[in-house]
């Protein structure tokens, strides 16, 4: 009587690894690149939190509040610390328009001290404000928020 061997041969193991190992370096790189907006989304809504009091401030006084340390941002607008340590704020410049700065760092090389900038403008009709993403120093275009 004959017997049949079970199991796997060889050939079969070797594609499951080439398969996996395709796999792992598609996604490798892929998850790196979702964590790294993970963590910029926690940057950018923390200095969405500073524009919004900006905005509240502007509504209320007819000017931008000039602000150079995150005392006084915390103090005169109401933001919260958690926020400020979050978009690692530099400043809140007003003027013409309202400029928060933020440079980034812990996150990752290709993002760490970079600087991200939100920037508002009134609108001559109806003074209401625009908001603007910029970078001022070559951050990756993919972590830059979209308007």
């Amino acid at each position: 009587m004959l017997r049949r061997e079970k199991g796997f041969t060889l050939i079969e193991l070797l594609i499951v690894i080439a398969i996996i190992g395709i796999l792992a370096a598609i996604a490798i790189p892929m998850y790196k690149t979702q964590t790294i907006k993970a963590k910029m989304t926690e940057v950018t809504n923390g200095m969405s939190n500073i524009g919004s009091a900006v905005a509240a401030f502007y509504q209320e006084n007819n000017y931008f509040p000039t602000a150079a340390d995150k005392t006084t941002i915390r103090n005169s607008l109401g933001v919260s610390t958690d926020a400020l340590t979050r978009a690692g704020v530099l400043s809140v410049t007003g003027g013409p328009s309202a400029q928060i700065v933020a440079t980034i760092t812990g996150i990752d090389t290709s993002v760490d001290t970079k600087t991200l900038v939100l920037t508002g403008t009134t609108m001559a009709t109806d003074q209401s404000i625009s908001w603007a993403w910029t970078t001022t120093n070559g951050m990756p275009p993919a972590y830059i928020p979209k308007k």
